[in-house]
Parts: structure tokens; C-alpha cells; sequence
């Protein structure tokens, strides 16, 4: 048969409850075949396209029938309902199936997508893989040829974390199932994996729900994220066919796979991290990406390509699927929310490789006896290897070990194979019908159709999951009045088994109390919570509220008995509703209205990290690491050059040493990474390997080396800097949660090139006079007064400026809670520009205060265990406890800020003062005129010219100048405007500065000057007529003249 390609088709959904809420946007569209994304933040950018074999529009033109079936609205809705995906994807894969060729088909695409509809789907809108399999079985009992019978196998499986799990199993082994090498055919297989015989769709599905049943409680008590398993069902199609020549089998393998989330895993914050090698959570999906990629390159061409499906479990079992003799149609389920913007791109691309990949499919077709007398030619073969030993083709090269352990390994492969093939003998003694009739007694005795049929009645629990195809599928009765919850090791033993994180031997007891039932702790200090709410006494639960049990066993109580709910319960619990509700009891608000796409994007972090943060405390009691963990939400106002910036609320996790009070700051993408490596060490203490409780610290993911951990932040903001002002303040210093740390004082001033101060008077009435000129300023960090004793190891302070690439930094001061730090730095912008001025105006510098850490230790504390630590933490810090965290962004003004403008403002209030008192005095002085001598127009031009002034042409300080006084400080702040400005700075130009106080009297009319012989000196030059100063605000306003309205420069006397 000539190659094929893999056939390709993307399904996008619609929005889900959450979505809907927060008004998310579709960024999807199809036209036929082809698929276009349209990036939300470049809404003028061409969407990408592209095309694939079949584009199912399912996100909108649907109605619900009354059977909650799902169909088209209308004759043209180009809706795709599930019918319509079967009819192109799952009936070519049962008529492939009937021809004999292998056939497999993938779902893929981000948690949520969508994928486990299109695979199973829910209620009566059943998927590909429940259709297929009823299409199936009705294909065969219509069947009258009797010389063709048919034989189904099923399986199922489960990949987590590189280790294979059978969910038809109810004994796994520790580390999971081996795969193995068919050293003929050079395909892997799951050594020992139980293949059961089904006789009829029902009993398919009895055995997937027994397999979902079984993945949930394995999932529960590994604390496997399910999202991240891969899900093989495996159904074998044998058709035996008698002709005159004898037996002949035609058999079929179809794979059916759901596989894990493909979201990305964040790399932000995770490239620092020393165990970043050792973590990556998508590790098979990964390799599955790389061997589509080199699947690819062979389809195009190019020469040379190993395709590494050894890289991962996965790729080894699909070798067949991917570039085999298999017939292969991949699925990929899009988010149709702009939110989703990245991930879906990722799965468009993904999906877009694979179309390249071609097959070659065979028909598999064998005489029975041919097939049977090939097995036993093989075992034969493989019985006088083990027999004579067994013999290395090339040895050179190798160490004597390493021959050893090669040698070790073969006869592990040969001992497998040959169980493998004996199983498969066996089966062939062992009639059909025989297998299929003990297959049936197994599933009559699991009693789970009795389970369901009850629960109608009987008051009961349901779990929740994180995949709703998991949620619902493990049921516990309340038979009796009272219900003990515990440990399988409990005795006596409980009526409900619960295993896993934080779960005690005796847990919970349930009574009966009327038609009511309480819930209690069996055990002082066992974790139990209702509705999102720690317990400690007795509770009575109403009907639909949400238990969860230690860490992560999360159920909803069902009382058909008394079917009253709380207020505000919905009808439909969900596992996102009881994450919400347990996110709002420790403090975080959860309401999505009116957030922005990185304000939402942070809520729906808080709610995934939640449950993984508890899990790895848990985990941390459960092999004593003395750490805790807790989300944090770090506001702009606490990040680097955060405030008054578009930086939004950060997600971060903190871990905190409980022996020593030491706490490090994580990245979500450094704690996931973290987390995952967290939970295989678990895993491997389950597994009983003890080694793991004493791991080198370099090895143990709970372990980091100390740094210096981040006090808190005070913010400078640079208003004042536009009018070249000083700034000089005590800042307060303010951790992430805004609770105060201490105090910072800080000195930000303009100055010259050399660092030598401006004179005071330097003050620049409109920002935009700077522009093009050269400006420097100084920054100087004085002092620091901390409030924790442990930060007396040593303090020091960070910062940048402007667009600075590096920090500036203090020198570590030690040995104090005060230190003075004296430490300052200029910075020179060689010409002003409007984004200098904007940069003034709207941000801040960010002052970031740093205490060390030193791994000591506290002797009360090393003898405690880790819950008795936590529990002396939180009970000793009551104020970490939040109060309705927002996810908003804090935009609220800094205290420096406030004292910046009123710098600014005081200046501009000092000069508009004065202006009024002068205004005043000429109305004053022609009020006092007699009639006669009013004359308007005089009138008019004096107080015209000082309503244009500015009153900033000149800035000069003056003094006394009688040697008697020993006033030299005495200052006398004045501004000269309208008419006689230019009259008084000519005099004070040809007299040295000097101004008589007459003059200076006459024009201000004020009480209370020096005496009259005084006369007043210039300190400074001052401003000549040509424009010329050495020191001048730059250009100011104008003056008016008369009628006309002509035009002059104010040369306005400061005196001050």
C-alpha cells in the first residue's frame, strides 16, 4: 500500500461558565478546512492560518434537545456535533479496523480544550471511542456468515510521570509495569499488561468505567495531576475466518489516546533554577513532539533522521501509530478564549507537523497455525539462549561491568518475551468463549451497577476532579448510622478507604442524626474542610456541600433523603466552584468582573496553584523537610519599577524555612518545576525507597542556598525633578502584602556635573524650559531603620534609573538595624527629552531593600516535626491571614508621591501668592486716588503686565549687608512683577546687585522689611538683559504691554 498521511482535524469548543463570566473574546475562525487565530494584543495583524483535513466549528450555532443531546440550531449552523466528528474520523477508523489495518487515533491540545469530549464525551453526547466501539459490536452481531467469527480484547492503561499503570489491575507494582522490546518485530510492549475478552459495547463501557474509576483513585492518592497522564485504550479486533485451507486471522489493533495537557510549562523564573535539568513535567510530550518533528523531515526527504523513540514511554508504545504500519488520525482540541492565546497557537503549530508524518499500513493477515507455530519456533530460540548463556556480538571496548550488567539486561528481555509468548499459547488452549465467560463473572463481582442504582436513594459522597471526566466516578454510601473515614492500616478497618497526602489511620466519623448527617474528627488535628472552611468540632452537612479530606480528596455530599442546599449553592457543583470557594476562605477574592486579561490570567493562577501549594505541604509534613509554602501576590507597587507602570499583579509562591525563619521567593515556573520533582520524590518513598529522606541538599528539591531575601520596597517618585526641586524624605518600607518593614531615608536632588547642590532657589515654573539642555542629579541613600532583629545580618539597598540595564547598589552594612549607608551616585542625561520629562512625571524610582539570610538554626525548633512548626507559625502570625486580596492592580499614590507634588505645588503657590499681593496693592493704590486722577488706561496696563508675569526671569537671593547684624541668614523671599521688573534688574545690574530698600518697598508694600538704611545686596548675578543668568528657570512667560498687546520677557526679582 502506498504511504499516507496522518490525517489531521482541529475541533474548537465553546466557551466554558468561567469564560463567559469574564467576557472572553474568540480568537478562532474557520472556513472549511482552514483555521485562522487572530493575535487579541495586535488586533491589526494578519490572523495565521492553517489547513488542515477537517476544521469542526463546534463553538456556537447549537441548541440542546430535551435528551440534553446537542445538535445544529438551524439547517446552516456549521456546528459540527459529535455525529458529524464520528462520521469523518471514527467510522474510517472501524472500516480500517474490518480490513485488518492497525489504526490509532490521538487527542490533543491544552487542559480544557476539549479533548476528552471529542474522545468519550459526556452524557448522551457520546465521543469517537464509546461510538465506535457500539458501531462495532453492532457490525459483528449482525454478522451471519458462519464461517467468520470475532474476538475482542480491550485494555487500558495510564502514563504518569514515565511510569505505566494498568487501570483493569487492581495490583500495580511499585514503579509501574516494564515495557519491553519484541526482539523480532522490534516493537514495545507493556510486560504483564491484562487484556480482557468483551462480548458487547455495555461491557466496553463497564470497563472504562472501572479503568476511570481506577485512574481517579490512583490519581487521588499519588497526587497525580491527571491533566498531566496520557490515557491508551488498546482494542484488539481479531476476525477468524475459516476457508478450505484452514484458520486464518485478521487482526486489528486500534490505539485510542487521550493525551496530557499540552499547555506549556511557564519558563519564566524557571531558567534559574539549579534543578531546572532534572524537571521537565512535560517530558513525554516533549518527546513526542520531536519524533513527530523527525517523522516529518523523513516525509520530506531528508536523509540521515533518527527518529528517538526511545526518549520516552510514550513514543516507545505509539512507534507503530507514528511512521508504522498503522493508520493514524490525530484530533486537536483549540480554547477559543483570547486568554488561551499562547497555548492554542502551540497547538495549531503542533497539529500542523504532524500532517506531514506518512504511513505504511498493512493488512494483518496470518493462517492461525502459521502464527501459533512461529511462536513456538521462537520460543524455542529464545529457551537455547537463556540455556547456553547469553553471547555479546561486539564486547570491545567494554569494561567487564559494563558486559555484565548488558548480559543482565538480555536475559530480563529474553525471561519477558518468553512469558509474553507462553501467555499468548496459553490463550490459544483456552477456548473464546471460555475467556469471555470469565471475563463477565469478573465485572458482575465489581457490584458497581449496584452502586449507581443506590445512590438514587441513599444519602452519599461523589468526588470532584480537576477533569470532569473523572469527577463523579468514585461513590461512597451512607448505609449505616455511623460512617468511620480512615486508612486501609486503621483498625478496626473504615467503611470508607481514603489513602494519600495528610489523610490519618482514623480521619472522619459521619452520623446519621435524623435525616441529617455530622461530619467530626476522629483524630484532634485531622484536616477536614466544608465548603472551602476548616473544621474542628462537629458539622452538619447540607445537601451538595464539598468535603475534602486531608490534602486533595475533594467530594460533594448528596442527600437525596433531605435535599435542602445552602443559599447560593448551584445545582451543578463543579471542582472549579469548590477550588473558588476554598481560594475566598483564605482571603483571596475571586470575583472576575472588571479585571483585566493579566488580572484574570493571575486569579486563574492563585486557583490552579492553590491545591498543588497545599499538596506540597502536605508532602513536606508527610517526610519532615521543615518547609512551608504559600501563594503570594506580589502588586506592582512591590516590584521593581512597578508602581505607576502597566506591570501587573505577580503570582508568586513563597517558601519558608521553619527552623530558621529563612524564606525564598519562586517564579510559578520555578515552583512547578519544583512540585514535579517534589511529587517523584514522593512517589519513590511510596515506592520504598528510604534513600530519598537522605538526599544530598544539592539533589533534595526542598532545599535552596540561602540569598538575600527581598525586605520589602519604598518608592521616590521624580515629579519634583520636572521643576528641578529636591527631594528629601523618610520613605516607608513596605513588603508585598504592604505591611511595614521600616523606614528608608532617601535624598534625590538635582545637581551639577560634578555633584556640587544647585542653589536653593533653583525652581523651573514649566518642565518643557529643560528640554534639550544637559541635567544631573544625585541620588544619595542615607539611612535605614528595619523593624526585624533577624535582618541585623546585614542590610543593604538596591536600584535603578531611568532605562539602567545594571542596579546600583549600597554596600551590605552588618551588625545593625540602623544603618547608615551615606552611599550616593550622579546620573547625567546629557539632553533632555519629552521622554526624560514623561519618565519625571509618571514613574519612580524603586528602592529595593535586601536583608541577609544565613542558614542557622533555632534550638527550640529542631526537635519539632514540620506540622508542629507550621502549626506554631500560623498560629504565632495571625496577620497572614488575608482580607480580600484583590487581584487589581495597585495603582494607589506612594506617600512619596504626594510629598513630590506638594514640593512642586508649594513653589507655585509661594510665586501666585505674591502675584495676587501685587495685584492687590495697584488696586489698593487706585482705590486711594482721588476721582480726578483715575485714569483707566495706566490702570489697565500695570495690572495686564503682572497678570501675564510669570515671575521667573530672575531668582536672586538677598541679605543685610550692615556688618552690625549678625543676620547673615536672614533671607527675604520676593518676586518683582509687571512694569517695573526690567526698571529694578537694570538697577540692580549697574549697582552690583544691590537694590535700596525703598524701592523694594514701594514695589512689594510690605510690613515688616529690615529697617529703612538698610539696603539689600544680591548674592547671586543677576539675569542680564539679553537673556543671560547663571541661574535662570529658562524661558518664562511674557509680560503685556499697552494696547497693542505687545509682547515682552519677564525680568522678574526674586529675592529669596
Amino acid at each position: 500500500m502506498p504511504d499516507e498521511s496522518v490525517k489531521v482535524a482541529v475541533r474548537v469548543r465553546p466557551f466554558n461558565q468561567r469564560e463567559k463570566d469574564r467576557g472572553s473574546k474568540c480568537i478562532i475562525g474557520m472556513d472549511g478546512g482552514q483555521t485562522t487565530i487572530s493575535n487579541p494584543e495586535a488586533t491589526g495583524e494578519e490572523p495565521k492560518k492553517f489547513a488542515f483535513d477537517y476544521s469542526y466549528w463546534s463553538h456556537s450555532g447549537f441548541i440542546e434537545r430535551e435528551d440534553m443531546v446537542l445538535e445544529p440550531d438551524k439547517p446552516s449552523s456549521k456546528y459540527a456535533s459529535q455525529d458529524i466528528v464520528f462520521k469523518d474520523l471514527g467510522q474510517g477508523v472501524l472500516d480500517n479496523a474490518f480490513e485488518g489495518y492497525n489504526c490509532s487515533l490521538f487527542a490533543y491540545g491544552q487542559t480544557g480544550s476539549g479533548k476528552s469530549f471529542s474522545m468519550v464525551g459526556y452524557g448522551p453526547n457520546r465521543g469517537i471511542v464509546p461510538i465506535t466501539c457500539d458501531e462495532l459490536f453492532k457490525t459483528i452481531h449482525a454478522n451471519k456468515d458462519p464461517n467468520r467469527k470475532f474476538e475482542v480484547t480491550f485494555s487500558m492503561l495510564e502514563i504518569y510521570n514515565e511510569q505505566v499503570r494498568d487501570l483493569l489491575s487492581k495490583d500495580n507494582p511499585k514503579g509501574g509495569l516494564q515495557v519491553r522490546q519484541n526482539p523480532k518485530l522490534g516493537l514495545f510492549y507493556v510486560q504483564s499488561q491484562k487484556k480482557v475478552p468483551v462480548g458487547s459495547y455495555d461491557e466496553i463501557a463497564k470497563r472504562m468505567e472501572q479503568g476511570t474509576a481506577s485512574r481517579t483513585v490512583a490519581s487521588t492518592a499519588m497526587n497525580a495531576t491527571s491533566s498531566r497522564a496520557h490515557t491508551v485504550v488498546t482494542i484488539v479486533f481479531d476476525q477468524i475466518i475459516k476457508g478450505d485451507e484452514g484458520e486464518t486471522k485478521k487482526s486489528s489493533v486500534m490505539n485510542l489516546v487521550d493525551l496530557a495537557g499540552s499547555e506549556r510549562a511557564d519558563s519564566t523564573g524557571a531558567t534559574g533554577d539549579r534543578l531546572k535539568e532534572g524537571a521537565n513535567i512535560n517530558k513525554s510530550l516533549s518527546a513526542l513532539g520531536n519524533v513527530i518533528s523527525a517523522l516529518a523531515d523523513l516525509s520530506m526527504g531528508k536523509k540521515k533522521i533518527m527518529v528517538p523513540y526511545r526518549d520516552s514511554v510514550l513514543t516507545k508504545l505509539l512507534q507503530n501509530a507514528l511512521g508504522g504500519n498503522s493508520k493514524t488520525i490525530m484530533i486537536a482540541a483549540l480554547s477559543p478564549a483570547d486568554i488561551n492565546y499562547d497555548e492554542t497557537l502551540g497547538t495549531l503549530r503542533y497539529a500542523d507537523r504532524a500532517k506531514k508524518i506518512k504511513n505504511k499500513a498493512v493488512v494483518n493477515e496470518n493462517p492461525m497455525d502459521k502464527l501459533i507455530r512461529e511462536l513456538r519456533e521462537e520460543n524455542d530460540r529464545l529457551k537455547a539462549a537463556m540455556t547456553g548463556g547469553v553471547v555479546l556480538a561486539d564486547q570491545k571496548n567494554m569494561s567487564k561491568e559494563e558486559i555484565e550488567k548488558m548480559k543482565k539486561e538480555m536475559e530480563e528481555e529474553i525471561r519477558a518475551q518468553l512469558m509474553a509468548n507462553s501467555d499468548a499459547l496459553q490463550e490459544q488452549t483456552v477456548s473464546w468463549d471460555d475467556r469471555l465467560k470469565e471475563s463477565r463473572k469478573e465485572t458482575d463481582e465489581d457490584g458497581s451497577s449496584g452502586v449507581q442504582k443506590k445512590k438514587q436513594k441513599v444519602p452519599h459522597f461523589y468526588n470532584l476532579n480537576e477533569d470532569p471526566m473523572l469527577s463523579g466516578v468514585v461513590v461512597y454510601l451512607l448505609e449505616k448510622d455511623k460512617v468511620m473515614v480512615g486508612r486501609t492500616d486503621a483498625d478496626p478497618k473504615p467503611d470508607i478507604v481514603l489513602s494519600g497526602l495528610s489523610i490519618l489511620k482514623q480521619h472522619a466519623v459521619i452520623a446519621k442524626k435524623g435525616k441529617d448527617f455530622e461530619i467530626s474528627q476522629s483524630t484532634p488535628g485531622a484536616k477536614i474542610k466544608v465548603n472551602g472552611v476548616p473544621i474542628s468540632g462537629s458539622h452538619t452537612m447540607q445537601h451538595l456541600d464539598r468535603i475534602l479530606y486531608g490534602s486533595n480528596h475533594l467530594y460533594v455530599f448528596v442527600n437525596p433523603v433531605n435535599p435542602v442546599s445552602a443559599p447560593d449553592t448551584p445545582k451543578e457543583v463543579s471542582y472549579n466552584f469548590a477550588q473558588s470557594e476554598i481560594a475566598k476562605s483564605k482571603g483571596f477574592n475571586t470575583d472576575g468582573k472588571g479585571l483585566t486579561k493579566d488580572q484574570i490570567q493571575a486569579q486563574e493562577q492563585v486557583l490552579e496553584l492553590l491545591p498543588m501549594v497545599s499538596e506540597v505541604n502536605a508532602i513536606s509534613e508527610e517526610l519532615d523537610k521543615k518547609r512551608s509554602f504559600e501563594v503570594i501576590l506580589m502588586s506592582a507597587a512591590a516590584q521593581e519599577g512597578g508602581l505607576m507602570t502597566e506591570k501587573s499583579t505577580k503570582v508568586m509562591i513563597k517558601m519558608k524555612n521553619l527552623v530558621n525563619d529563612n524564606t525564598w521567593l519562586w517564579e510559578r515556573g520555578k515552583f512547578m518545576n519544583r512540585r514535579y520533582l517534589i511529587q517523584d520524590l514522593y512517589q519513590n518513598f511510596l515506592n520504598g525507597d528510604e534513600s530519598c529522606l537522605n538526599l544530598p541538599k544539592e539533589e533534595d528539591p526542598f532545599w535552596e542556598p540561602t540569598e538575600d531575601v527581598l525586605i520589602g520596597t519604598a518608592n521616590v517618585f521624580l515629579q519634583s525633578l520636572a521643576y528641578a526641586l529636591d527631594f528629601d524624605d523618610r520613605l516607608c518600607i513596605t513588603d508585598y502584602k504592604g505591611q511595614e518593614e521600616g523606614n528608608l531615608y532617601v535624598t534625590v536632588s538635582p545637581c551639577a556635573q560634578n555633584g556640587k547642590p544647585l542653589d536653593e532657589d533653583y525652581f523651573v515654573d514649566d518642565p518643557c524650559e529643560l528640554l534639550g539642555k544637559p541635567y544631573h542629579l544625585k541620588v544619595m541613600v542615607r539611612t535605614a531603620d528595619i523593624n526585624k532583629s533577624r535582618f541585623a545580618r546585614g542590610i543593604k539597598v538596591r536600584y535603578k534609573f531611568y532605562k539602567d540595564t545594571d542596579y546600583s547598589e549600597t554596600p551590605m552594612i552588618k551588625g545593625t538595624l540602623s544603618p547608615e549607608f551615606n552611599n550616593s551616585k550622579i546620573f547625567s542625561l546629557p539632553s533632555i527629552c519629552q521622554d526624560h520629562l514623561d519618565f519625571f512625571e509618571t514613574n519612580c524610582i524603586t528602592f529595593m531593600v535586601y536583608g541577609i539570610q544565613e542558614d542557622t538554626a533555632e534550638p527550640t525548633r529542631g526537635t519539632k516535626t514540620t506540622k508542629q512548626l507550621r502549626e506554631d507559625d500560623n498560629r504565632d502570625k495571625p496577620e497572614l491571614r488575608r482580607r480580600n486580596t484583590s487581584f487589581a492592580l495597585d495603582t494607589g499614590a506612594d506617600q512619596s508621591q504626594l510629598k513630590a507634588e506638594y514640593a512642586v505645588l508649594v513653589r507655585k503657590f509661594d510665586r501666585l501668592a505674591q502675584k495676587e499681593k501685587r495685584l492687590q496693592q495697584l488696586c489698593s493704590e487706585w482705590n486711594s486716588k482721588p476721582t480726578g486722577e483715575k485714569q483707566f488706561e495706566p490702570f489697565y496696563r500695570a495690572v495686564t503686565a503682572v497678570a501675564k508675569s510669570t515671575g521667573t526671569r530672575l531668582k536672586t537671593r538677598v541679605q543685610t549687608l550692615q556688618k552690625s547684624q549678625h543676620n547673615a541668614d536672614d533671607t527675604i523671599s520676593l518676586y518683582a512683577f509687571g512694569e517695573e521688573e526690567e526698571e529694578m534688574a537694570l538697577e540692580a545690574q549697574n549697582n552690583d546687585g544691590v537694590i535700596s530698600y525703598d524701592k523694594i518697598a514701594q514695589h512689594q508694600g510690605i510690613n515688616g522689611l529690615p529697617p529703612k538704611h538698610h539696603v539689600l545686596q544680591a548674592q547671586r548675578a543677576v539675569q542680564m538683559k539679553n537673556g543671560s543668568a547663571t541661574k535662570s528657570g529658562g524661558s518664562g512667560g511674557s509680560s503685556g504691554g499697552s494696547g497693542g498687546g505687545e509682547q515682552q520677557q519677564s525680568k522678574a526679582c526674586v529675592i529669596q
